[in-house]
């Protein structure tokens, strides 16, 4: 399927009927996980929470919100920074490359 082509097509009849579009892909930033690595996604911001999955090798990760949990140590340096990428699902931002050693989505609830 020719997302683009159809994403094209969406927009111009939204336009010729003047009605307005947001697409939300576009909108959420996608950061990629640390080559070489097949992370744990846990249900909460520690190693003490149970693995729900892991992520694949070459995955990217669209970050929801962050909040502190246990220190940890990775390719991207040592943080008490977890990032929430689903409902119940955590990872380090240790393993995550956003560019920053803060944060860069909203803290979590």
């Amino acid at each position: 399927m020719d997302t683009d082509r159809n994403k094209a097509t969406t927009t111009a009849e939204a336009t010729a009927t003047g009605a307005a579009v947001t697409t939300t892909a576009a909108a959420a930033t996608r950061y990629e996980v640390a080559p070489g690595y097949r992370v744990n996604v846990r249900s909460g911001p520690s190693t003490q929470y149970p693995i729900v999955r892991a992520l694949p090798l070459g995955a990217t990760v669209a970050i929801t919100c962050q909040k502190y949990g246990e220190w940890i140590s990775g390719p991207y340096g040592t943080t008490r920074i977890w990032d929430n990428i689903a409902p119940g699902e955590y990872i380090s931002d240790a393993y995550v490359r956003t560019g920053s050693d803060g944060f860069v989505a909203p803290r979590c609830a």
